[in-house]
Parts: C-alpha cells; sequence; structure tokens
C-alpha cells in the first residue's frame, strides 16, 4: 500500500484488530489488512511501526500474546508498507535481556527489506559498557525496514538433477557478470545479470548442472569491517533469513520477482542452484554489537549465550545462533522451505554447519534437533543438503560424521590434490580421494557423492593463484596481512606472482590442467570455483570477502571475462564430456576393491612399474606415480529410467614426477590393448597418441600428467 493510504488507515497509538492464531510468524497479508506476528517471549509490550516514505513512523500496539507470539491484524495495511517492530520489556543484560524500545528491529520473518544502515553508534542498545545503562538514542531512519509483500505462487517445476551427475560450480552473483562483455550494463552484477542468455549459454556448454550462489539472503556489513572503511562482499553477515540481498536487483524493492525470474532461467535451461545460507550466526555480531533484530526480541532464545549473557563464538564472527532453541529451528526451517518452496530453489549449502549440530554449544551430534527437523521435514528431504563439516573451533571439525542425507565438502580432498600436485606427498591419500573417500564415509550408509571435492572454493586461493602464489597478499583487505589462512599447500613455480618467464608460465599452465583433470575425473560431486575455468586471478588475495565500502557491486572483485584464457575453458569443457561419457567416474557407489561375482576386483592399483602396489609401496611417500584400474562391469549406475549402464574398463594414471617412463598396467585378467583417451600435458587434453597399446607397453611422460586409457575395443557412448 502506499504510505498515503497507511497514514488514513492506522493514528498512531492504536491497537490492532485481535487475531487468535500465534503461526504462522511474519507479515502476512489478510482480507482489508496485513496480519503481523513476532516471536518476543519477554516482552511485554510489542508495537508495529509502520514507516512512511517521509520517514514518520505510525505505532500500532499488537494485542494478542500467544506462545511468546505478539500478533494481531493492522487493517488497512498491505503490500509494499515498510515497517519494524518496537519491544518493551527488562533490560538485564547480565541475562541476556535486551530490550530496548528505542531500537526499531527487522522482523525476523520478512520477506523483503529496505534501507541500509546509517549511522551504527544509533543501532548500539546499551551506553558504552554493554552490561550498563540502555540506549535512549533512536535508530529509526539508521536500520534497515522491513516491507510487508504479497503471496505468491511456489515453484515446483525443478531439474532435479541426480546427485552423481551433479557438477557444481561456485560463484558470486555480483561479481560473475560485473564485467561480463555480452551482458547488458544495465543487468551486471544482478540476478537478471545471471539470467542473461550468454551466461547460461556458459554454463551449459561447460557441462555443470548446478550453481551455487554465495550468500544472498539479504546482508549488511558488520561493524568490525565497517570501521575499517570496508563493505561486506561475500554476504556471510545476514540481516534477514528470508529476503533476497537487494543490492542485486536491477529495479530497487524488485528483487524478488528478479530473483525468481533467474531461477527460472536456469531452470529452463536444465540448471539447478544451491543457496549459502549461514545459520550459524547473524550480522548483529558479538554482545557489544548492534540491536538490528534477533538480540531486541528474544536474545536467550536466539543466541547461544554463557552464564553471565555475553555470546558464545563458535562461529568467529561475535556470536552463534543457538540451534537447539525451538525458535531458532522453526526460522530455519521455515526459511529453508520459503527458499525451496517459493524461491524454487534446489538445495542449500550450509555455512560452519557442526555450529548447528552442537546442543548449548557442546559436543558435536549428527542428530542435533536442528539437523534432524530439516532432514525429516517432508519438503526438505527432497532437496540437496550440503555441509560445511567445521565450525571456527578445533573441536567444530566433523568431516565425514554427518548424517546419510548430508553431502559434505570435503577439504582433506583439496589438501591431498595440491599436495600431489606440488610434490609434497605420496600416492596413498591421493588414492583414497580419488576414489570418493571412503576412509571418511561409512560406506554403509553414505554413498560417494556425498563428498563434495574441490581444490578450490571462494573462500582461499583461485586456481591460478595457487600455482602463482607461495602466500597470501590480503593488505588491501585492510587487516595488515592477519586475515586468510596460511596454509594453502600452493606454489609459485620460482616466481611470486605475474610473470612472462614462459617456461614458467607453461608449468603453471600444466599444474592447472593436472589439478584440473583430478578434481572433475574423480569419484564424489566436484565443485567448480567460478573463473577457474579461464584463469581468474585474485592477485594473490585469499580472503577476498570486503572492499572499500564506497565500491559498486558492479566493480567489487569482477571476473575478468576480458582477458578469459578460452583454451582452458576448452579443455574443462573436454573433461566434463568425458566424465558424463563414462559412467564408472561417477557411480553411486563405493569401489569394492575385492573380488566379486564376476570373478576378479572393480579396482587394482599399480606403481609407475606395472607391479600391483604391496604394502610397502603404499607407505613408500618418495612415490610419484600412482595408476589405478577400473573395471565398469556390475556398475550399478542406472539411468533416470532406470536402465542399467553398461561401462567399459580403462586405466587412468598419475604422475606428479619430472620426466619418467610408465610401464602401462594392467590386472591379470587383461593383457589386451588400451588406448589413450586423455592426456593432461596437452593444453587441449587430447593425447597425441591414441594408437592401441599393450598393456605393460612403457610410455613417456615427459612432466606432471593424468593419462585416462580404455579399453582399446571399447566405443564410449553418452548417457543422458
Amino acid at each position: 500500500m502506499s504510505s498515503s493510504a497507511s497514514e488514513t488507515a492506522v493514528v498512531s497509538g492504536s491497537v490492532a484488530l485481535p487475531d487468535r492464531a500465534a503461526f504462522p510468524l511474519g507479515p502476512i497479508p489478510v482480507d482489508g489488512g496485513t496480519r503481523f506476528a513476532v516471536h518476543a517471549p519477554h516482552s511485554d509490550r510489542v508495537q508495529v511501526c509502520l514507516v512512511d516514505d517521509d520517514g514518520n513512523e505510525h505505532r500500532v500496539d499488537l494485542p494478542d500474546r500467544t506462545y511468546g507470539v505478539w500478533h494481531g491484524v493492522v487493517p488497512g495495511v498491505g503490500a509494499g508498507q515498510r515497517y519494524g517492530y518496537r519491544a518493551y520489556g527488562p533490560w538485564q543484560p547480565q541475562w541476556g535481556l535486551r530490550t530496548n524500545p528505542h531500537k526499531i528491529l527487522l522482523d525476523p520473518w520478512a520477506r523483503r527489506i529496505d534501507g541500509d544502515v546509517g549511522d551504527p553508534d544509533r543501532l548500539i542498545p546499551h551506553q558504552g559498557d554493554p552490561f550498563g545503562a540502555m540506549s535512549t538514542v533512536d535508530s529509526l531512519g539508521h536500520t534497515p525496514l522491513s516491507v510487508v509483500t504479497p503471496a505468491l505462487t511456489p515453484m515446483h517445476d525443478k531439474p532435479r538433477v541426480p546427485w552423481e551427475n551433479t557438477v557444481v560450480y561456485e560463484l558470486h552473483v555480483g561479481s560473475y557478470t560485473a564485467h561480463h562483455p555480452l551482458v547488458p550494463p544495465e543487468l551486471r552484477g544482478t540476478y537478471l545479470g545471471l539470467a542473461h542468455r550468454s551466461v547460461i549459454d556458459h554454463l551449459v556448454a561447460l557441462g555443470v548442472t548446478t550453481v551455487e550462489l554465495l550468500p544472498v539472503q539479504a546482508f549488511v556489513t558488520e561493524p568490525s569491517v565497517r570501521a575499517r572503511g570496508m563493505r561486506n562482499h561475500w554476504g556471510y553477515s545476514t540481516a534477514s533469513y528470508f529476503a533476497p540481498h537487494p543490492a542485486y536487483a536491477v529495479t530497487p524493492g524488485n528483487e524478488i520477482a528478479e530473483f525468481r525470474t533467474m531461477v527460472d532461467a536456469f531452470h529452463s535451461a536444465g540448471l539447478e542452484v544451491l543457496l549459502d545460507v549461514v545459520y550459524n550466526h547473524t550480522c548483529e555480531a558479538s554482545v557489544d554489537g548492534p540491536s538490528l533484530s534477533w538480540r531486541g526480541l528474544d536474545a536467550p532464545g536466539y543466541y547461544l549465550l554463557d552464564a553471565h549473557g555475553r555470546d558464545v563464538d563458535l562461529t568467529g564472527c561475535g556470536n552463534t545462533l543457538d540451534a537447539s532453541s525451538p525458535i531458532v529451528v522453526r526460522m530455519v526451517c521455515d526459511s529453508l522451505r520459503y527458499w525451496a518452496d517459493v524461491m524454487g530453489v534446489d538445495g542449500f549449502r550450509f555455512d560452519l554447519a557442526s555450529a548447528l549440530a552442537r546442543p548449548r554449544g557442546g559436543a558435536f551430534d549428527p542428530r542435533a534437533a536442528l539437523l534432524t527437523a530439516i532432514v525429516t521435514d517432508p519438503v526438505l528431504c527432497d532437496v540437496k543438503l550440503v555441509a560445511e563439516p567445521w565450525d571456527a573451533t578445533a573441536h567444530g571439525y566433523q568431516l565425514g560424521n554427518f548424517g546419510a542425507q548430508w553431502a559434505e565438502w570435503n577439504d582433506r580432498y583439496r589438501d591431498t590434490v595440491r599436495r600431489y600436485w606440488a610434490g609434497r606427498s605420496g600416492i596413498r591419500e591421493m588414492a583414497s580421494r580419488l576414489t570418493g573417500s571412503e576412509d571418511l564415509y561409512d560406506r554403509n550408509i553414505r554413498q560417494p557423492w556425498m563428498s563434495v571435492n574441490f581444490v578450490t572454493a571462494h573462500d582461499g586461493f583461485t586456481l591460478a593463484d595457487a600455482v602463482s602464489y607461495e602466500r597470501k597478499h590480503n593488505d588491501e583487505n585492510g587487516e595488515e596481512g592477519r586475515d586468510g589462512s596460511n596454509n594453502n599447500e600452493s606454489v609459485n613455480h620460482g616466481v611470486e606472482g605475474p610473470t612472462d618467464d614462459p617456461e614458467i608460465l607453461a608449468a603453471r599452465d600444466r599444474h592447472i590442467r593436472a589439478m584440473l583433470a583430478t578434481l572433475l575425473l574423480s569419484t564424489g560431486t566436484p565443485m567448480l570455483l567460478a573463473g577457474d575455468e579461464f584463469g581468474h586471478t585474485q592477485n594473490g588475495n585469499n580472503n577476498a570477502y570486503c572492499v572499500p565500502e564506497d565500491v559498486p557491486v558492479r566493480d567489487a572483485w569482477p571476473l575478468d571475462w576480458e582477458h578469459a584464457d578460452r583454451a582452458r575453458t576448452d579443455y574443462v569443457r573436454e573433461l566434463l564430456r568425458l566424465r558424463k561419457r563414462v559412467p564408472v567416474l561417477r557411480q553411486r557407489r563405493f569401489f569394492e576393491g575385492r573380488a566379486r561375482s564376476v570373478g576378479y576386483p572393480d579396482l587394482v592399483w599399480f606403481g609407475i612399474e606395472g607391479i600391483e602396489l604391496d604394502e610397502d609401496a603404499w607407505h613408500d611417500d618418495s612415490r610419484r606415480t600412482l595408476q589405478g584400474w577400473v573395471d565398469g562391469s556390475q556398475l550399478g549406475t542406472v539411468t533416470r529410467t532406470g536402465v542399467t549402464l553398461e561401462d567399459s574398463s580403462g586405466l587412468f594414471v598419475l604422475h606428479a614426477g619430472d620426466a619418467a617412463t610408465v610401464t602401462l598396467a594392467g590386472p591379470e585378467w587383461y593383457r589386451g590393448d588400451i588406448a589413450c583417451v586423455f592426456d593432461s600435458s596437452a593444453p587441449d587434453g587430447r593425447p597425441a597418441n591414441t594408437s592401441p597399446m599393450r598393456v605393460g607397453s612403457s610410455y613417456p611422460v615427459d612432466g606432471p600428467t593424468v593419462l585416462i586409457f580404455r579399453i582399446a575395443d571399447d566405443d564410449p557412448i553418452e548417457h543422458e
């Protein structure tokens, strides 16, 4: 409704109409008005504060309190109305109660927010000492406001890509198209920019199936970053778990429609959309931080607090949501269902997911309340669920320990692959990572695709930087280089950063091709970082989470499409075509590694000499060559229609050393010919010699290389 309609419909200080139901929470348009319901169990009075276009405020008391929820219907209020809440009640910070009616608060269930933080000091609920007196400075005009939105029809027509066929592509909405030459300038850095045909054509041609978006739930910059004159870029500082981030909209206020348009465009091309979601902490920081929403409504209900009312910080961000609290479980599940149902997304990657499964901040429990609620929800059990299986504490590292329905980011895969191709490790752990990391995932309840394999992600070096820098270069973040990991497992091939030396450039390119081949041909779910397919660099910054506050979204860490390496893009495309053509590379179950009903194993390991590895060889860390023979019979992989996929057998070779001669291995039951179908030493991945060769033949390699051989008589067939 318009602000003028709001002014005539409601008189400041009036009382909303009674409403008998406490749920659902949030603003719900009804006949003749809008029903408001907000959880504020410690308050003795809650007001809906309607704000017009001139910033004038009109307060309406909510008349009913049920189960700690204040609710009522405000007549004459409809979609488009800006509002917030004022909560009255005890100021007892030592008990975590920070009820302060001078702070206008966002509705935790609002579907849209408007505005940004003005003077951050006006949002602080206390005077000086966070355990001292209440601040009486009003925050209106300096804090975002919630907006009433109309009901929408759910989006149910989804691609539903099987997990074993999934290839994830992680990108940032703003950065991805910020400088894209084929996207119209007015669309760059936005939801509609991602929906542009040139973007979707690139993703489809590349061969990815699933786009994972860095946080798009509305966020604001945290106080410590703002104090340095910087702005949060990645978005891991949530201000609303239901509202799309407004800065990614072409038209202000149209972010919901534009987001749904983007999702629909992806779905029409057969691409899925995953959201990176941050349910472990909020933008309100620690106990001395601002009061934008949850802290002023029910800090003890939303946050983990110690016995003295201070925030328990498992996240490194100042606060931790209490995932065992009923209101947090309700909020997270309502939010997830909204994004999956109304906004149409296909799944979620949970940031610092271990923090969601540590009741009261204690030991990790895979059956914790929130994780149990998610996997048993009739809507959420049917979407892709991916955990980042750690938090900011040592006790939070829980790789492999999530439940049966969870895929997990596998950082052990990243570190192993980087170490191996840097010449810093042997073959033992590499073999496990190549074949789905069964040592980390219980084969009785888990499957290989639950390992989300990656060598790069938003957090860390890009692939180009991982072979160009031995140390991080984060000075421009304004933290004097203290931020970002020091454990990068990177190399620079002789020069730190850019160089014109052709030998160094060739070595870096070859190194990248080997890591890409390893990633995209390993068992598990591969994840690419956007831009790695064409050589994007962040100039050695391994923590590009912020930019100066005056930098527009469209100029914040933009991908450099102008100087894209098209040959590398073609190389990635060929790798993903090979993965699609060979089902054994994306199977649904772990290798047995021992005799089956056909009489021989599905996987046998060999060394550079073509001899099967024994115990001593496995523990020889000087070895730099690993060969694996895979047998594709009795694969167990089926098409979407249930037809069993037949697959051939073949050999893969990983050589991380200098020039050498490899004796092509083969198991004792096969002594026929094999033919090379992929060679990472070639810029296009196409082997110079594709002639059939007898198992046991000598094969020269001139440096780090990934080779794929197939039985010579087999004709690989592409299966949909």
